[in-house]
């Protein structure tokens, strides 16, 4: 290991499960664990016990990163920073994560959205190199969109917030349960296709739906809407679709052509008239995106802290 590859710690924070690591880069992963998302105490507890347990076989990590589901105060400057704030998710709201980190173990601490460190691994290493603006959506647990604009994660106000953009509720809706499944929402992507969204509203886990079924004229529907949104609004240079949801291998061609019948030729970009298929794509790090991300932002607190030291 050289002074310019420091031992990081990366932490993915989802709502279904903790994926730790800790490595030097995207080749250089040493160890990585999955940890089942329960409760703040339990969850947080076991990723200190990981990182613990890799400090006698690899050495101190010099930072961590944490992309982290939402959503979360990314404000340095607010009493609240680093905390998962109004997740809908039960007994989640209000967990101070940077905090408790940096407590146990006293080293830099990156944080952002886990949609936010997965744009970042796929623009450093995946399917988003040289894309800029680029984003990034997952569609699983939850729907949320990452995005990279002039080579920076976007904040502001809060953070992106993808997964509750409105859409037009889906006309003539076969699904068992026709509502929005979003306790905020009433008609937004979430509520409509996420992985328990979907199995509400048809019944079925999206796995265990064949691929004929008509839920997935639905789900392209409305993410067809959502694209287009962010389309007309970011000017991304591309997009890419992760989590489970996607796992569906015939989802992405549906989302593709009812993203181009519903801007109806209104964009005569050759990225959307004639390469759509390298325009909407899937990640380029398949599951590791949020992760390696997750890496990056502890490699970046780290280079800020040595900068410091110098400067100090």
């Amino acid at each position: 290991m050289t002074d310019d590859s420091p031992l990081l710690g990366a932490v993915e924070g989802g709502g279904t499960k903790f994926v730790c690591a800790v490595g030097t880069g995207p080749d250089n992963i040493l160890e990585t664990t999955r940890i089942d998302t329960t409760t703040p105490a339990e969850t947080l507890e076991a990723v200190g016990r990981f990182f613990v347990a890799a400090k006698t076989r690899h050495g101190p990590v010099e930072a961590i990163g944490v992309g982290c589901f939402g959503p979360v105060d990314l404000d340095p400057k607010s009493g609240t920073y680093g905390y998962i704030t109004t997740t809908p998710k039960p007994g989640w709201q209000n967990t101070d994560i940077v905090g408790t980190l940096r407590q146990r173990f006293r080293v830099p601490i990156g944080f952002d959205t886990d949609v936010n460190a997965a744009v970042l691994g796929e623009y450093l290493w995946g399917a988003g190199e040289k894309m800029d603006p680029l984003v990034y959506i997952t569609i699983g647990t939850g729907v949320g969109g990452g995005v990279l604009v002039n080579g920076h994660l976007l904040h502001g106000l809060l953070h992106p917030e993808i997964g509750h953009i409105h859409v037009p509720p889906p006309v003539d809706s076969q699904a068992f349960d026709k509502a929005g499944q979003c306790p905020y929402h009433k008609y937004c992507v979430e509520g409509y296709v996420s992985g328990p969204s979907i199995a509400k509203r048809w019944g079925a886990k999206a796995d265990r739906l064949p691929p004929d079924s008509p839920a997935w004229v639905e789900v392209a529907d409305v993410l067809g809407y959502a694209l287009v949104n962010l389309t007309l609004t970011l000017s991304p240079r591309r997009i890419i679709l992760g989590g489970g949801v996607m796992e569906q291998e015939h989802l992405i061609g549906l989302i593709r052509g009812r993203f181009r019948a519903i801007l109806n030729g209104y964009l005569s970009s050759s990225a959307i008239t004639k390469d759509l298929e390298s325009y909407i794509v899937k990640p380029g790090l398949g599951p590791r995106s949020g992760l390696l991300g997750a890496l990056a932002l502890g490699r970046a607190q780290a280079n800020l802290s040595r900068k410091k030291q110098l400067e100090g």
